[in-house]
């Protein structure tokens, strides 16, 4: 019996978990670039309670009282960044990541005409899991250590033909 996880508002009293599930869920990344600096993993304890304390919009998801992931968006203009989504390893597989990626784009709806996220240019399943929830690469950019980026952006959708 699977039980779905609650997506819910993080605030700066989940910091220490969001960097613990962040770091874990990172580590293949790492592995898979050789680079064990990616800013997910450098990031400090410090640098999340910020940006938990800040105008960034932080979801998280539990299970009871499990926090087993966690995305970000920071409106710039018209565009929300989405960055840092993180699911623990041992519930990655289950849907909780697009979970997260849909609730972050909901919560941003209204307020964004374009969605904007970052990944590794070599992960192959995490870019058909963006390119299946309608981003497409738009650039590609290396990151401060010199690894290889994919940019994507997908538009938000208009409410404007909903029956408000």
């Amino acid at each position: 019996m699977s039980v779905e996880p609650r997506i819910v508002p993080a605030g700066v009293a989940d910091a220490g978990e969001i960097l613990t599930v962040q770091r874990a869920a990172y580590l293949t990344e790492a592995q898979h670039y050789s680079d064990p600096f990616l800013p997910p993993l450098t990031e400090t304890l410090d640098e999340v309670r910020t940006v938990l304390a800040g105008p960034t919009t932080v979801l998280a998801a539990r299970l009871g009282h499990r926090l087993v992931g966690s995305v970000r968006a920071r409106l710039d203009g018209d565009t929300a960044h989405i960055g840092r989504l993180s699911v623990a390893p041992d519930q990655q597989g289950q849907g909780i990541g697009v979970r997260l990626l849909t609730a972050i784009e909901e919560a941003c709806a209204g307020r964004a005409a374009r969605f904007a996220l970052f990944t590794g240019a070599d992960s192959a399943r995490t870019l058909a899991l963006y390119q299946r929830y309608g981003y497409r690469i738009v650039a590609h950019r290396p990151d401060p250590n010199g690894t290889p980026l994919a940019v994507l952006e997908k538009p938000a959708v208009s409410s404007a033909h909903s029956d408000a």
